[in-house]
């Protein structure tokens, strides 16, 4: 009769174990569908709210996942808290697990920040010309955490969004157009108004350039064998180097036409210039 007795035994331990779980467990699957179905409007609301805030495409649906994310997680534990688990360990190696992980991601984590930021308070679009340090280009593509440039040698530079954020970022395009700084020589027995009204001239004519505001000539230093002149016209950044490929060509064929002479670099013999 033991094992009547031992099987009696059981069954009233599992109806008390039944008695004791089922209300948690019918608490639970409550939370659960309740919870997620709370999530999910919340996860909307955020959603609407950011765009109405006018914050990135790029960055709303991520946003809007890590919300969701987060309030599951928190949905999961009060589930596992109602249903009597002894979560005390488990937020330690969750803890020390992020430490290490925020640790081995240092600088991903820094790109990640910055490109929120640069997401957030929009320096530069998809589009713009921009330039970092010496890399200068048009952004192909802004991402979480680096940012694509396609450089005019039709190179793509893919630049850590936490470069961007710690250095001075020029943004040719915030103006709708820029001011080429061109370099062009005289000698000193040149009449300057002469030569100035010869760039001028050269100028006309030249596609993408702006009439307004006018091309600037004018006389930026003296060295020992040059005047040393700079030529400013202004044009929309998508024809950066289209102008001052042309303008550069335009200025040497007046100087030529006009015989105005240089200096070569290599003595101070005056000499003629060809086409």
């Amino acid at each position: 009769m033991d094992w009547l007795e031992k099987g009696n035994e059981y069954l009233q331990l599992g109806i008390e174990k039944a008695i004791f779980y089922l209300p948690r467990i019918i608490i639970a699957g409550l939370i659960l569908w309740i919870g997620f179905r709370v999530v999910k409007k919340l996860v909307q609301i955020v959603g609407t709210a950011l765009e109405r805030t006018g914050f990135s495409e790029t960055l709303r649906p991520f946003l809007s996942s890590t919300v969701g994310i987060i309030l599951k997680g928190a949905v999961l534990f009060a589930i596992a808290t109602v249903l009597g688990a002894d979560l005390t360990g488990l937020v330690a190696i969750l803890a020390a697990a992020g430490f290490a992980v925020g640790m081995a991601l240092q600088g991903s984590l820094g790109n990640f920040a910055s490109g929120i930021l640069i997401l957030t308070l929009k320096p530069y679009k998809v589009a713009d010309w921009i330039q970092v340090e010496d890399k200068f280009g048009r952004v192909e593509e802004i991402g979480i955490f680096s940012t694509d440039v396609l450089t005019p040698g039709n190179k793509i530079l893919i630049i850590p969004n936490s470069k961007i954020t710690d250095s001075v970022v020029t943004n040719f395009s915030e103006k709708g157009m820029i001011r080429l700084e061109l370099e062009v020589t005289m000698p000193y027995e040149e009449s300057f108004p002469r030569v100035q009204e010869i760039i001028q001239e050269s100028l006309v004519g030249i596609p993408h350039i702006l009439e307004e505001p006018k091309p600037e000539i004018g006389i930026k230093n003296f060295d020992s064998h040059n005047v040393q002149l700079t030529v400013r016209p202004y044009v929309l950044p998508d024809y950066f180097w289209d102008v001052t490929f042309a303008s550069n060509s335009a200025i040497k064929k007046a100087f030529n036409r006009n015989n105005v002479k240089v200096a070569y670099s290599e003595g101070v013999e005056i000499g003629k210039i060809g086409e």
